[in-house]
């Protein structure tokens, strides 16, 4: 834009007291407006200039620094102000586990009417050199990540949350064709393997990046489904299996299902390698999948950042399990999806920081269907002796309670 009619434009001097949903720091102009600035910190006092302007929100780019947050750090990566990968590298690792359960904790209440207070983050200390996978994007000349908001490329020459490997990697790659690079416990060359608690699994679909937190998140998913051998387990979207051979391992059965035929094919290869005969895998859609099984002890979901599918929580609804182990990467559609359950409570809720130095949480939460919970065919509602579905009665470690619910209040987005 002309130096010109740059300077023509309107600056707005704000105080930086918050954050958005993808890590945007947040102000409010003098007439109430929300102004969301990329790369501000909470506390920040900044001038700055509206980019995108619509009638209740906009955007904005700091034009000076008038006075720096406590929390506000020097960022250590060449790339950070241009590259969209990384959300937090200008705080600190403290202010952004804030920040992400402030973000758990607000959804949960405005979305999910529910009246918690997550405490606690699992975290393995790594905030760089965890991610096992990147997928690097072309413009016809360079590699790199896309911009922050932006189709733009970034050209790179190392990502810091990348592990060696991968990085090491990069030099060699053709940078007129994007490429996809994942690395394991025998580094970057096929078959991709990585080790869990003693259990091996071979990768051909999705698996979680962080493979340290993955560690933390299994843990606690097993946890939380406290199976023993006369109890039955299913899990939807499954994946390569990981979970189901992980958790599922203390179950005298279990059954994983997923849509992808390539990881189903991996998933079972991954319990033969491991020695687990009494899993199962079919490939099916998690909404339209038939079966005779019943009531089972424990479901574990871990749908897509989009959630469960109306269709799946219908399904979820009609197996009517005793418990339910949800495993979610976003905290709008996890309290979303926790207010449709009808007649289970959420119990214990646990998040983990799956992806530090980003504006990304993951979660596990435990569902106990309530006492005397019975359903149609169809999933709907026959009988519940609890009067209230979204008070929390217990507490976990990870859990604060508050004394007296709350009553629902109009759904808002985060």
């Amino acid at each position: 834009m002309n130096e010109a009619i740059i300077e023509s434009i309107p600056t707005y001097t704000v105080t930086v007291t918050g954050y958005g949903s993808v890590g945007d720091g947040i102000a409010r102009l003098d007439d109430g407006k929300v102004v969301f600035i990329r790369n501000a910190a909470r506390g920040d006092i900044l001038e700055i200039r509206l980019q995108k302007d619509k009638p209740r929100s906009a955007r904005a780019e700091i034009v000076r620094m008038l006075t720096p947050s406590p929390y506000r750090i020097k960022p250590d990566c060449p790339f950070y102000t241009k590259c969209g990968g990384c959300d937090f590298r200008h705080i600190t690792y403290e202010e952004e586990l804030e920040v992400k359960l402030r973000r758990l904790n607000d959804a949960l209440e405005r979305i999910g009417g529910l009246t918690v207070s997550v405490s606690e983050i699992l975290r393995t200390g790594q905030t760089d050199g965890y991610r096992n996978k990147a997928v690097f994007h072309t413009d016809g000349h360079a590699l790199g990540f896309y911009q922050s908001q932006s189709q733009k490329i970034v050209p790179i020459s190392s990502c810091m949350l990348l592990k060696d490997d991968i990085n090491n990697a990069i030099h060699n790659l053709d940078p007129g064709y994007e490429a996809v690079i994942r690395s394991g416990r025998n580094g970057i060359k096929p078959p991709i393997e990585e080790e869990l608690d003693g259990l091996i699994f071979r990768i051909s679909g999705f698996f979680q990046v962080n493979t340290g937190a993955a560690l933390l998140l299994y843990k606690k998913a097993r946890e939380y489904a406290a199976l023993s051998k006369n109890d039955t387990l299913i899990d939807l979207y499954c994946g390569v299996g990981s979970l189901t051979l992980f958790a599922g391992r203390d179950a005298g059965y279990a059954l994983g299902i997923d849509n992808n035929p390539d990881a189903i094919e991996t998933a079972q290869f991954n319990a033969l390698q491991n020695g687990i005969s009494h899993v199962e895998f079919v490939c099916a859609d998690a909404a339209k999948w038939a079966s005779d099984l019943t009531c089972p002890d424990c479901i574990i979901v871990d749908p897509p950042r989009k959630g469960l599918s109306h269709g799946a929580i219908t399904k979820l609804l009609e197996l009517s399990p005793k418990r339910i182990v949800y495993i979610s990467c976003d905290p709008a559609t996890l309290a979303r999806d926790l207010r449709k359950l009808e007649g289970y409570t959420l119990k214990e809720i646990c998040a983990v920081d799956m992806f530090p130095r980003t504006a990304n949480i993951e979660c596990c939460c435990l569902l106990m269907q309530d006492t005397g919970t019975a359903r149609h065919g169809d999933g709907s509602l026959v009988f519940a002796c609890c009067e209230d579905k979204r008070t929390v009665p217990v507490s976990c470690y990870t859990l604060g309670i508050a004394e007296n619910p709350r009553s629902r209040s109009s759904s808002v987005g985060t």
